[in-house]
């Protein structure tokens, strides 16, 4: 900022700099802007009132579609109503109300929710109440976290520890300390172009057994994983495998958990992939899609055993040293209440389960495009990796999120290589088999 706008309050019209925008390379960015500047329903609209097709419900989060008027006006309600009330010692009726909500979409006895702000501080909060449990019932020693290679919990510390995407830890030293790793169930010669689950890869939980007998049980807290692996390129679970870690969990008594900060709340045609697969955690991270994204929030839902456990000291003391000045924010909680009744009063759920097979149908039209090396797809979401150029790891993929957005007006997601698409629940077949007749060209670009 110059000092004359410094001396005047006033930023430089159309000054990107001052921005250091993350998970983006800013020079490249702010040499060519990729802006939007509102939207509605499935659509982005650019500053000049160009319509973007947003195939990636924002950044996995839009459920909804956005801008819906019932999300807005509750936002606007509650704004004039409560602004904020303290979260420490005391709180206000939607905060509770909502977590009743949350807990009667969950299944079993994941019954008790402590709100956060973002999926990271979900997975954090979720790690620190594992290992606060064991020490709680005596088993203070279990203080080991099992992730899993090409996982993605977050930002945070611990997030990043027991994530497995390389250039999300490389640079950030050591991390915590006691953290091992799965392998990810990715196979491209045993399960290319599958759609749904894959028949090839539920051996893969028996690792867990290899890191029981190399560090003992009575050292591990829990294990996290995400079901579908979703920021890494869309990796479906094999079949039996969630099935199997719950298995081996419950056998050395370790906690399970899972991060559904993308598959939560309707991604996968149900309010959780625990509901889809028939397995429950002990503990579920949420975010994202609680509120469509309109204000951030997260949370980690637990069951009854882990809540019990410290409900045990005086009345007057802290039960649990944790949680966050914005936990439960009024603003939040509304938007979540608005949010998921429309998700009941329009079926959206449902919607998604019934999407599912025409979504499946046209991302898999593609694999025979000479760029594309496989394509995977579960619920509405859909990963299609590119072949890459030779020395150049991610340029092509770069290239065709670039391409997909300044020359045919879509938004998507990239990861390296791989694009992942990700619609709001909204979508109709029509816009379906825009996405990708779009997507078809871009490939064509990006081939020349």
């Amino acid at each position: 900022m110059s000092a004359d706008s410094a001396a005047s309050g006033l930023a430089t019209p159309n000054d990107l700099s001052s921005n250091w925008m993350p998970f983006t390379p800013n020079r490249q960015f702010k040499r060519e802007p990729r802006l939007v500047a509102r939207a509605r329903d499935m659509s982005y609209f650019k500053p000049d009132g160009t319509e973007v097709l947003d195939a990636t419900a924002g950044l996995w989060c839009s459920n909804a579609g956005h801008c819906r008027p019932e999300i807005v006006s509750a936002i606007q309600q509650q704004a004039g109503e409560l602004d904020f009330a303290p979260t420490f010692q005391f709180g206000h009726p939607k905060v509770f109300e909502l977590a009743n909500r949350i807990t009667s979409l969950m299944p079993n006895d994941l019954d008790h929710v402590l709100f956060c702000n973002s999926g990271s501080e979900a997975a954090d909060t979720a790690l620190k109440i594992a290992i606060a449990y064991h020490r709680a019932n005596g088993e203070g020693a279990r203080t080991r976290l099992i992730g899993r290679e090409r996982g993605y919990h977050g930002v945070g510390f611990g997030g990043i520890s027991v994530g497995g995407m390389v250039a999300n830890r490389k640079v950030y030293g050591p991390l915590l300390a006691g953290v091992d790793h799965l392998s990810h169930t990715y196979n491209r010669t045993e399960q290319k172009f599958t759609v749904g689950q894959p028949e090839w890869g539920a051996h893969l939980a028996d690792e867990l057994q290899r890191l029981v007998e190399l560090h003992d049980a009575s050292t591990i807290a829990a294990v996290i994983v995400e079901p579908m692996a979703g920021s890494t390129g869309v990796l479906p679970p094999p079949v039996g495998y969630l099935e199997r870690l719950r298995e081996l969990c419950t056998k050395h008594g370790i906690l399970l958990i899972f991060d559904e900060v993308i598959t939560g709340y309707g991604r996968l045609g149900y309010a959780s992939a625990a509901e889809r697969f028939g397995v429950t955690p002990d503990i579920l991270t949420f975010a994202k899609g609680i509120t469509s994204g309109t204000v951030p929030m997260g949370g980690a839902v637990v069951r009854k055993h882990i809540y019990d456990a410290f409900q045990t000291g005086p009345d007057h003391m802290i039960d649990l040293f944790h949680g966050y000045t914005y936990s439960g924010h009024p603003l939040a909680a509304a938007a979540a209440l608005a949010t998921l009744d429309v998700y009941r009063d329009e079926k959206l759920f449902e919607r998604a389960r019934e999407m599912e097979p025409v979504f499946a149908e046209a991302i898999m039209s593609l694999k025979n495009h000479p760029l594309i090396a496989d394509i995977r797809c579960i619920g509405l979401a859909g990963g299609i990796d590119l072949v890459p150029l030779e020395g150049l790891p991610g340029k092509r993929g770069f290239d065709a999120m670039r391409a997909a957005f300044h020359d045919h007006n879509m938004m998507v997601r990239v990861s390296g290589d791989t694009i992942a698409f990700s619609p709001p629940l909204i979508i109709s077949n029509t816009e379906i088999s825009d996405i990708f007749d779009r997507f078809t060209k871009v490939l064509d670009q990006i081939a020349n």
